[in-house]
């Protein structure tokens, strides 16, 4: 069963321990580190606006939101009127089963598709292999993840947790039909390789699929911006071109959109814009030179309409930068697999409680340690950790989480909402502490903190407490 229909997002914690003890995937995060955020950081410094663009961009994407509906209507108007096609997907299964139809109305054999997190949403791949059809990915990174069998480990760069020697091996397993002598220890040479094969499924397609970055209502446009060109390619030679997305897309007006692009590429890779921004509206007309014949836009709602009007309305704002996740030190540690589902790292542990339940989803927004560098990076100011706050409530709202955690937190509250006996007891047992530890000043296993004295010792107590000092500090002012 895939991590699709059966998340691992309730085994978290056993996830990021194998993924901590993984030494290739650590060498791999090692380059993420050092890559996206330090050229996040010059992007920006080179554009004095950019907190001023954060601002407008936030207040575009909560205008939409506001009214939602009436700029859907106006997409689907715009759509119609170019010779396109809306449809309306409640549910993942209602968006796959209606990708499924188009297909097998065309007769399609082969499907290309360019990158899109919301295929992986619903799971478009295993339905379009189940029907006959055969999916093929066409960014690298979504190309590689699928010879492996894998979900992406990232939004932008779905292949960042392996190594290049790890590629390789992957395509000297899958492309037989090569020389085996070939030289493949450049990232060059592996990258030409891919474009060879891809180019044949390219031609070969019947179905291109793509997600949007953004969907104008002003126009009946999708918008995707990639920086492979395979984007293009999927939509243009394929007779039939389906786009992929959800309902918070929608964008009003095309000067939105350049607003939004503004901080997209400098927020995600560090590039003031993308290689390839790359605007369709409807089938291709009778004066074009290319374009698809058919053309259809599945719009998916999936759990997002539940979302506005609460306090998890702000995360619709979100525009698959992965800001968030290059920053934030937990992703850092454990990559994207760990997360058990499609959407990792901050956003991930916001969103997925949102679309599959706190049942499952719960364990992620655990996964913080609330630093706040995901909500300071984030183009569209959206406040992750106060979301983080409002899932963990709701764990423990529902008793989801472990019992000695309850045990433990309902003791802290007993001793917190008593400031003398907490003030007594902090005392007492920082005395203790430090008095079993005179020799050595720190402990090398504590009860029931082996999760940090597994790894490091315990620091001892020095000196007073912080109550007991600040109240001798205030009374001798």
């Amino acid at each position: 069963m895939s991590v699709h229909s059966n998340p691992t997002t309730p085994q978290f914690k056993d996830n990021a321990h194998k993924a901590m003890g993984d030494p290739q995937l650590q060498q791999a995060m090692g380059k993420l580190r050092a890559g996206f955020t330090a050229l996040r950081q010059m992007a920006i410094s080179r554009l004095p606006e950019f907190e001023s663009l954060r601002d407008s961009a936030r207040d575009i994407k909560n205008h939409t939101l506001a009214h939602l509906d009436l700029y859907i209507e106006a997409y689907e108007k715009k759509v119609t009127e170019s010779g396109g096609h809306v449809h309306f997907a409640r549910t993942a299964g209602e968006a796959r089963q209606i990708i499924v139809d188009i297909c097998k109305t065309r007769g399609a054999k082969t499907v290309t598709k360019g990158k899109s997190m919301i295929s992986e949403e619903i799971a478009l791949n295993e339905a379009l292999e189940a029907a006959g059809v055969a999916p093929i990915e066409t960014d690298l990174g979504e190309y590689i993840i699928q010879l492996r069998g894998e979900i992406p480990s990232h939004i932008i760069g779905p292949a960042v947790h392996l190594t290049k020697e790890q590629v390789e091996g992957d395509f000297r397993r899958v492309h037989t039909h090569l020389p085996v002598d070939r030289d493949l220890h450049e990232p060059t040479q592996l990258l030409t390789e891919a474009r060879g094969i891809l180019r044949e499924k390219f031609l070969a397609s019947d179905i291109g699929i793509t997600g949007a970055n953004f969907l104008i209502a002003e126009t009946g446009t999708s918008i995707i911006v990639t920086n492979e060109g395979n984007g293009d390619l999927t939509q243009i030679l394929p007779k039939c071109h389906i786009v992929i997305a959800s309902l918070e897309k929608i964008t009003p007006t095309l000067e939105d959109a350049a607003q939004l692009l503004r901080v997209l590429a400098r927020s995600a890779t560090g590039q003031e814009m993308s290689v390839y921004t790359t605007l369709s509206t409807g089938p291709r007309r009778p004066d074009d030179v290319d374009g698809p014949e058919e053309y259809h836009v599945v719009l998916l709602d999936n759990g997002r309409s539940s979302m506005i009007g609460t306090q998890f309305q702000d995360m619709l704002r979100c525009i698959r930068c992965g800001a968030c996740m290059n920053h934030c030190p937990v992703y850092h540690a454990v990559g994207g697999h760990a997360y058990g589902w499609v959407y990792p790292g901050p956003m991930g542990a916001v969103l997925t409680p949102s679309l599959i339940g706190v049942e499952k989803g719960g364990q992620l927004p655990n996964a913080s340690t609330f630093c706040g560098r995901c909500e300071s990076v984030c183009p569209m100011r959206i406040p992750l950790p106060g979301m983080m706050r409002h899932w963990r409530e709701r764990e423990f709202e529902r008793h989801l989480e472990p019992s000695p955690v309850r045990y433990g937190l309902g003791v802290w509250a007993f001793f917190a909402k008593r400031p003398w006996l907490y003030g007594a007891a902090t005392r007492i047992a920082a005395r203790a502490m430090a008095y079993y530890a005179r020799k050595t000043g720190r402990f090398a296993a504590l009860p029931l903190a082996s999760g940090w004295t597994d790894w490091r010792d315990f620091p001892a107590p020095e000196g007073e407490t912080f109550q007991a000092k600040w109240k001798r500090e205030r009374t001798a002012k």
